[in-house]
């Protein structure tokens, strides 16, 4: 029988989940609870749309001429490692056609099985979310503690996975040179981190909340202002590390 997974949605001509025109499955499920999240309807791991690996391939493959030059596939979410045997046998047909893989997770792994490692040798690029590295204001923005993001961090150090990281910088909680320095101190000795992208906050998701009847609760928090995100980039610039936003 096939494995299946679960997925919210899906983009075909995506351009800013990894690098070049990328197909993206946005997979169902999440156990952050971002307060920004501008998926907030990924979050319940039974919603969405059953689909096999041979049904995204189907599809992948009808748009193949745009992929083909610096382009590919990326698993995002939701959380996409909640599903990882289903990600497993996905990238792994992925790389069987030469087709580029891209795996955007927030690091909520929950156990370190032998599947993990097949993953990553099937995975040409990891984009890592961390959130904040002070574990009392991750839970204040994610309603989890940060611990198993950051040792997945140090893992795919240690494996030498090519990785970004995803940095979002949200007013009020990750926009003080204080959190920008201690994560520029955690990536500085990973050599297989390539760059930072530094996310500034938006409020697009803002109407799923609305429409959930939940609360949103940064209704009063706004966008960084580009002198912000310049003085953010300087911290990571400062310590020799490549940040973009």
């Amino acid at each position: 029988m096939s494995i299946t997974g679960r997925i919210h949605s899906i983009e075909s001509f995506g351009t800013v989940d990894g690098p070049g025109i990328r197909f993206i499955a946005f997979m169902q499920g999440c156990l952050m609870r971002c307060l920004y999240c501008h998926n907030r309807d990924t979050w319940d791991t039974h919603d969405g749309k059953e689909v096999t690996v041979e049904d995204l391939m189907k599809q992948i493959r009808a748009y193949m001429s745009f992929y083909a030059n610096g382009g590919g596939v990326t698993a995002s979410g939701g959380e996409a490692l909640l599903q990882i045997d289903f990600i497993n046998e996905w990238f792994k047909a992925c790389r069987a056609e030469g087709i580029h893989t891209c795996l955007d997770t927030n690091g909520m792994l929950r156990k370190y099985t032998p599947v993990i490692d097949e993953l990553l040798e099937n995975t040409d690029l990891v984009m890592l979310d961390i959130k904040q590295m002070d574990d009392d204001k991750h839970i204040l923005l994610t309603k989890v503690s940060n611990h198993r993001t950051l040792q997945f961090a140090e893992y795919l150090a240690k494996k030498q996975q090519k990785t970004w990281i995803r940095y979002v910088v949200v007013g009020g909680h990750t926009d003080d040179i204080e959190s920008a320095r201690a994560l520029a101190e955690f990536i500085k000795p990973m050599s297989n981190v390539e760059k930072i992208e530094l996310l500034p906050y938006h409020e697009l998701g803002k109407h799923k909340w609305d429409a959930l009847g939940d609360e949103y609760q940064l209704n009063d928090v706004s966008p960084p202002s580009s002198d912000t995100m310049e003085k953010i980039k300087a911290v990571f610039v400062e310590m020799g590390l490549n940040a973009i936003y």
